[in-house]
């Protein structure tokens, strides 16, 4: 039996990184009329693994951003007021008011 991945890659022009968690529940059948209770099984399987996958990249940019801004600090690069703004507000709804 073949197994079943989710994977996702990430590529830039400096690497490529692949990202991939098996699917432990077989393929179902799109024959069959009694293949319902398989394909709910895998596709509940699949539910929750999106959210961990989605979870294993967000780990992997943020230690990419990290590494970018510390191989620019070394080259002496300061980070801009318009990124460190948008660092220090990230995740967050900032409302600008007009003056």
């Amino acid at each position: 039996m073949a197994t079943n991945n989710l994977h996702a890659i990430y590529s830039s022009p400096q690497q490529t990184h692949t990202f991939e968690h098996t699917i432990a529940s077989p393929l179902p059948s799109t024959d069959a009329p009694s293949a319902v209770p398989a394909k709910v099984t895998y596709l509940a399987e699949l539910r929750k693994l999106v959210p961990t996958i989605q979870n294993d990249i967000n780990v992997f940019l943020t230690e990419r951003m990290e590494e970018d801004k510390k191989a620019a600090e070394a080259q002496g690069q300061a980070v801009s007021d318009k990124e460190a703004k948008e660092e220090e507000n990230y995740g967050e709804e900032v409302v600008e008011e007009d003056a």
